[in-house]
């Protein structure tokens, strides 16, 4: 008990200091409003994303802003890769903070890469249930461990919420970009740190390093996440998965079928469904699928992969070239996910690279170039799929910096688009 009090007191500096150190809270990320108001409901907040993408600095913000409206002793964090709190359980932890610093009064439960402690969502559910003056917030690093492992025992009882690496909004805030006014030199800015947000992605941590260590860390970042997201946790050969990854990685925003992994990699089938459901799990990759009115086409049809993070494709990947198109419709396609928009890619001749279906269900198709010569099969393909989907509402093109109306399609520089509010975001 004496061990836990100690780790508990080092892990809450705010018990002897009221607030959160400065160090700890960051700069201020663009969360979603909704998990705020969902801190004074009764339900558990689930934060679950990639690694390195800012989950605990995530919690941080939101206890700084509990602090100004309860004592500091009614909010507990707990890192549980902590040695000193792996070898308790969870029940011991929460007996130890209620003997020792809160023993009746609420309490807001931080609990941090939770997937460490066996029989986690037993113990919650347990005091969900018997409505202890308790709220959850906790966090975990793959999909499945927050999909299949809590479903039949959280059913109801979570709110879950996906933090993705910085949006290039949030970047240039890290940056010191001020984008509340637009001149000839912040566009400049602007532009400049495009190119950097391409090549070094959105992780918080790799953009306060040096140049010669981003590269460095990011490496690490994607060993350790095939390493300690997906062949440990699922006992699997290194060398396969790891190959398979690379693979995606070097080929991102390209087509493929599990018939042509097979041929390139010698995987069995099997194996590759199941790799590709460990990385997505892991959110190393996401896919979408190609539009079609008909679900057979679509699950016959290949699928585009894209990465999460351009940072992981260009330190882990194999570059044959810059690749500067690829990366922009990466970051786009990245874009959309964290708004949660359904996207999938249209292919008849021409081809599109994203279908939004919107939530009046009507579509906008996107064509992504990073150029300002624009070639006409781009603009053909989106008139054509107009004429052919009545309910397409919108067609754009995102360029690199040309900005205009002709024809019926909108053109928009790739940073402004970046930077538009989102009036449209879906729920999760």
């Amino acid at each position: 008990m004496t061990m836990i009090v100690e780790a508990l007191n080092g892990w809450n500096p705010w018990w002897r200091t009221e607030k959160v150190p400065e160090a700890l809270k960051g700069i201020e990320r663009d969360i979603d409003p909704i998990i705020n108001k969902s801190l004074d409901a009764r339900e558990i907040i689930i934060l679950t994303g990639i690694r390195r993408s800012g989950k605990t600095t995530i919690m941080y913000q939101l206890i700084d802003r509990l602090l100004h409206r309860n004592d500091t002793k009614q909010i507990l964090y707990a890192n549980l890769d902590d040695e000193a709190l792996k070898s308790s359980t969870l029940e011991d932890i929460y007996n130890a903070y209620r003997q020792d610093a809160n023993p009746e009064g609420n309490a807001y439960f931080f609990l941090d890469e939770i997937q460490n402690m066996e029989g986690w969502e037993r113990f919650l559910k347990k005091h969900y249930d018997m409505r202890d003056k308790v709220k959850f917030v906790i966090s975990g690093s793959t999909a499945s461990l927050l999909k299949k492992e809590y479903s039949t025992l959280l059913t109801g009882r979570n709110l879950t919420y996906t933090i993705w690496p910085l949006s290039f909004k949030e970047f240039l805030r890290f940056s010191k970009t001020d984008t509340r006014r637009i001149d000839a030199a912040t566009k400049n800015a602007i532009l400049h740190h495009l190119g950097r947000y391409m090549l070094y992605g959105g992780f918080p941590e790799v953009c306060f390093k040096d140049e010669e260590l981003k590269e460095i860390l990011l490496k690490q970042y994607f060993d350790d996440m095939i390493y300690k997201d997906v062949i440990s946790r699922h006992d699997i050969s290194p060398h396969k998965v790891n190959e398979l990854a690379v693979y995606l990685l070097t080929n991102m925003a390209n087509p493929y079928t599990i018939r042509s992994i097979r041929n390139i990699t010698g995987l069995s089938i099997d194996s590759i469904r199941d790799y590709l459901a460990y990385l997505e799990d892991a959110y190393l990759i996401t896919s979408t699928e190609k539009y079609s009115d008909t679900f057979k086409e679509t699950i016959k049809s290949p699928r585009k992969v894209y990465i999460t993070d351009t940072g992981l494709r260009n330190a882990a990947g194999r570059k044959f070239s810059p690749d500067t198109g690829r990366l922009a419709e990466n970051i786009a396609a990245m874009h959309l996910k964290a708004q949660n928009k359904k996207t999938s890619y249209h292919k008849n001749g021409g081809e599109i690279d994203f279908i939004v279906k919107n939530p009046d269900q009507t579509l906008t198709a996107i064509n992504v170039t990073y150029s300002d010569k624009i070639e006409k099969r781009e603009t053909t393909a989106l008139t054509e799929f107009k004429k052919e989907n009545k309910r397409t509402k919108e067609l754009i093109i995102i360029t690199k910096d040309t900005e205009k109306t002709q024809d019926g399609i909108t053109y928009v520089p790739m940073w402004k688009w970046l930077l538009e509010e989102n009036k449209t975001r879906e729920k999760s």
